[in-house]
């Protein structure tokens, strides 16, 4: 036993600093792997730091660190604590091993944002293809990641919603997955802050895959295959959801498209690489008094994501009276102001992922000019970028030309694991 200035350290005493000193390291994990923010820059709470947080915490709780305890004392009290009393185990590491794998862009794309405790290896890549493709994550063993993002149609759904399990129908069109690594929230309405964090939410909804996230770590523990790929990844055949998502967050890093026709022309400096049609919408798309895209669908002086990853109001899904079919950013912030506004999807490889806007609704490219041609639709909240353009029927034919020149290459290991050659 230890004695405070309070009277005697317990063993009630010791376990409340247990559970003081678990819940804050649950919360400096979620702090860490929620904490790089996109943009070269990383935030985080160290070991040391926690430590010191733990000992102050004590200190003030139970009126120790004074004579004959002292930070040093209250740091191995702390230490002491959580090495050695049940129910508070280490966490199961969820970052892979071995040498990072480096992703590389291809033309027209920049660095890919990495969070530092997911770094990309060849191991945890091919696990996380596996599990892209892994019906075994859905309740009935019907629906996996690419049911809805299939590589066939630009990683996302040919159909205006997509089909969950049991034939549930979806509230909202599936977005591409194309470039998705670049993309600092996530969803149309950006409720998650990284790929780790919105891997797993399809495979507890209710509409889509539909089962908790304990039976999708025991189906797959029951697979000895998948216990030794596991175990090649991150160092233990331990299966967990944790490590579920870091490996399908490492994979869906690894779907890129550059290097088209566009890109060859504006970075590549061939002069040859699009139509004259495609040329002259590329003005268009550019023109704040023509097309006004770039505005939203930006473009730079090296590379073009062709989304500002920012959240915009178009009154896409505004009906008669003003109101909302779905008031998207606002179900997350709740700020007036976010009422009916999406997140701006890319452009790349747009001519294949239709139907478009979030909720399927336009099917066709011609539509969508047409549809902001005619400033979309009014309501209070419309974006200020929704201004009126004038497009001649030249213009809107040659900015439909000029899209279908985002089409670029897909790496050659995204597809379903069994058709590679190399396996």
């Amino acid at each position: 036993m230890r004695f405070s200035s309070c009277g005697q350290f317990t063993d009630a005493h010791a376990e409340g600093l247990r559970g003081t000193a678990c819940n804050m390291l649950e919360i400096a994990r979620v702090v860490n792997r929620n904490s790089n923010p996109g943009n070269g820059s990383t935030v985080g709470i160290s070991r040391t730091h926690l430590t010191n947080l733990l000992v102050v915490r004590i200190g003030r709780r139970f009126r120790m660190g004074g004579p004959g305890l002292g930070a040093v004392g209250g740091a191995a009290l702390v230490l002491g604590l959580l090495a050695g009393l049940p129910g508070c185990k280490p966490s199961i590491s969820a970052k892979p091993i071995g040498p990072v794998f480096a992703i590389k862009p291809p033309l027209g794309l920049p660095s890919i944002p990495i969070p530092p405790d997911n770094p990309p290896t060849a191991n945890s890549i091919t696990l996380g293809r596996r599990l892209f493709y892994e019906t075994r994550l859905s309740k009935d063993n019907s629906l996996s990641c690419a049911s809805c993002h299939h590589p066939q149609y630009g990683f996302t759904d040919m159909r205006q919603l997509s089909l969950g399990v049991g034939g549930a129908l979806g509230v909202r069109h599936a977005p591409t997955l194309v470039n998705v690594a670049y993309s600092p929230v996530l969803f149309w309405d950006g409720r998650a802050s990284s790929l780790e964090e919105q891997v797993g939410s399809p495979i507890v909804n209710s509409i889509e895959m539909n089962q908790s996230h304990d039976a999708s770590v025991a189906k797959l523990s029951d697979d000895p295959a998948y216990k030794s790929i596991f175990r090649s990844a991150f160092g233990s055949d331990d299966i967990t959801m944790e490590r579920v998502e870091s490996a399908l967050a490492s994979f869906e890093r690894t779907i890129l498209s550059g290097d088209s026709p566009f890109d060859e022309y504006q970075y590549g400096h061939r002069q040859d690489a699009l139509s004259a049609a495609q040329i002259r919408g590329l003005a268009v798309f550019k023109d704040p008094h023509r097309g006004n895209c770039a505005a939203c669908h930006t473009v730079g002086p090296n590379f073009a994501l062709f989304t500002d990853g920012q959240f915009h109001n178009t009154g896409e899904g505004v009906g008669d009276n003003e109101d909302f079919s779905d008031t998207g950013r606002f179900d997350v912030t709740r700020q007036n102001a976010d009422k009916g506004r999406f997140k701006t999807p890319t452009l790349r490889n747009v001519a294949i992922t239709g139907p478009y806007m979030h909720d399927g609704k336009l099917k066709t490219l011609k539509d969508v000019v047409d549809f902001y041609a005619g400033r979309g639709n009014s309501n209070p909240y419309l974006d200020k970028e929704m201004t009126t353009i004038q497009l001649t029927g030249q213009d809107r034919s040659d900015l439909v030309e000029f899209l279908k020149s985002l089409t670029g290459q897909m790496p050659p290991n995204v597809g379903p694991p069994e058709k590679d050659s190399s396996r």
